[in-house]
């Protein structure tokens, strides 16, 4: 038998129904390659149990047999044995909650390697569900606002966009979210008045995934700089709608007045800038959240903002944020919980930090699915497996019992290895103050 490649079945949650690999890119692997999977039997996976044993695997709980385990999530620390696997592991930030895992993983002397850390030279991600969090979010954040603004008695159209696990694929989504750009063309925003300006923080996937499902309603792009003047005017000069994306020299400046904004230089040293995002917030009514955020970084939306804005009579412009990347406590300080697509949103009160979930309460409300592609599972499972179905014939051809300097990989996956023979690898040692603070 050649080299066995193991499917875990996703059993996170009720949600999750995707795949690293789609049963027509084994079939193909198989063929080509003269590799043999397991696939482990699953009732939710977007590509049932039938489809992987016609494209040839062997379906099965065990996967013993497996020199190469794939999967979506995280791995039980009960399931992990001396092999090689493949999944996001959410521990490259040193993530206390999966400090146990990482120590149970060079313990018994696997190896990991992260999907997050499989990048090109430019150190641009090679394989990522993030532009399908990006339509998903999108479309629950929009569904936020209308459902927000009918509870105050304020009809538009955008309350008709269904949950995106609704849906039956993406191009449904994007054919209804049409028909409602049409009417709105047609009759406006219904009682709602002047534009609904949207703000995109960032510019990568997850924003073009964003880009991608406004591109279906009549959007109008306005630049940073005229964005006060665009929330200023009246609905009939601008458009029901508009759209704003925003850099990193946008959200920060420099903290010395000399200084000028340099991206490699922020992102080098941070603690040389100082957040001033709050200065855009009063002329957006809706903010999707698409950056990647650590702790050294500044915040977008800070709790001192949002009691400053509720305290005033009334309420501010802003009134739902899709924190589509989902740090708690992080670039969106009111994220306090990450949620389900069943029920994805909660208002927070500003003053007691408290989370109510719905669109109703005192706060802005706070759209914070975690697993957002689970929400298009077909298309998500698809894009992934195009990316990662070319990367299998590399790892099969590796004795991932040499040591790591001596693993022939290539360097786009060499780079991800986190872990391997119960040792960090060199660029991850960084994690072991992480672990000793876990008590790991």
């Amino acid at each position: 038998m050649g080299v066995v490649i193991g499917i875990r079945r996703e059993d996170k949650n009720e949600w999750e129904r995707r795949v690293p690999l789609i049963p027509e890119d084994v079939a193909a692997l198989k063929r080509d390659h003269g590799l043999e999977f397991i696939v482990q039997p699953s009732p939710i996976r977007v590509f049932g149990d039938e489809a992987y044993a016609t494209a040839g695997a062997t379906v099965q709980e065990d996967l013993a047999d497996a020199d190469i385990v794939l999967a979506v999530k995280e791995i039980p620390a009960g399931m992990i044995t001396d092999k090689t696997y493949l999944f996001f592991s959410h521990t490259i930030k040193g993530q206390q909650y999966n400090m146990p895992l990482l120590r149970t993983i060079l313990d018994r002397r696997a190896t990991l390697i992260d999907y997050e850390r499989i990048t090109d030279e430019q150190n641009r991600r090679l394989i990522f569900f993030s532009i399908h969090a990006g339509y998903a979010g999108t479309l629950e954040t929009l569904r936020a606002w209308g459902l927000r603004r009918r509870h105050e008695g304020v009809e538009t159209p955008l309350a008709e966009i269904k949950p995106a696990y609704e849906y039956g694929d993406l191009e449904e989504a994007k054919a209804h979210l049409r028909r409602i750009g049409e009417a709105i063309g047609r009759q406006g925003m219904g009682s709602h008045e002047g534009t609904v300006i949207i703000g995109i923080a960032g510019y990568g996937n997850v924003s073009r995934g964003c880009q991608e499902i406004l591109d279906c309603l009549p959007v109008t792009p306005v630049p940073v700089a005229d964005l006060p003047a665009a929330a200023a005017a009246p609905t009939g000069q601008l458009g029901p709608l508009a759209m704003v994306v925003f850099h990193e020299e946008d959200m920060v400046e420099p903290r010395s007045a000399e200084a000028q904004f340099v991206l490699q230089d922020y992102y080098q040293h941070p603690e040389n800038y100082r957040g001033v995002f709050d200065r855009h917030l009063p002329h957006l009514d809706i903010l999707l959240n698409t950056i990647y955020w650590e702790e050294r970084y500044p915040r977008l939306v800070t709790r001192k903002w949002a009691r400053g804005a509720w305290s005033r009579d009334g309420q501010p412009r802003l009134r739902v944020i899709g924190d589509i990347s989902c740090d708690i406590g992080g670039a969106v300080e009111l994220t306090l919980e990450a949620t389900m697509p069943d029920e994805p949103c909660f208002t927070v009160d500003p003053d007691r930090m408290e989370a109510q979930p719905g669109v109703a309460g005192r706060g802005p409300v706070i759209m914070s699915v975690d697993n957002l592609p689970c929400e298009l599972p077909r298309e998500s499972s698809v894009s992934f497996s195009a990316a990662l179905r070319d990367m299998i014939p590399d790892l099969a051809q590796v004795d991932f019992g040499a040591g790591f300097e001596s693993l022939l990989l290539p360097a786009y996956l060499k780079k991800a290895v986190i872990a391997h023979q119960g040792e960090l690898t060199p660029a991850y040692r960084y994690l072991r103050e992480s672990l000793d603070k876990a008590g790991c």
